[in-house]
């Protein structure tokens, strides 16, 4: 178990390290969002023996990353309209 355990650890620091340069606002959100997932299903794999749990945080934690990303470009879409708002009011 704890070889197990190591490996999915390893597979998430090289995972975090190899950098989100190259992506997206929302890709970057996602893989975000599945890293954070992982690592918690595989402390409750760890804790139960089942590493199911690993792929289902990351499929949870990546669904959220999405949605997190989707709430962030409406505030910034409804800053930007009062903004304009405001600068033609002037």
């Amino acid at each position: 178990m704890n070889r197990k355990f190591l490996l999915a650890a390893g597979l998430g620091g090289v995972l975090v390290l190899s950098g989100c340069a190259g992506m997206s606002e929302t890709e970057q959100r996602v893989v975000s969002g599945a890293g954070i997932g992982t690592a918690g299903g595989a402390v409750v794999g760890a804790i139960t023996g089942d590493w199911a749990w690993a792929a289902a945080g990351a499929a949870v934690g990546a669904a959220g990353g999405y949605l997190v990303d989707q709430n962030k470009k409406k505030q910034e879409q409804a800053y930007q309209q009062g903004y304009k708002a405001g600068q033609t009011q002037k």
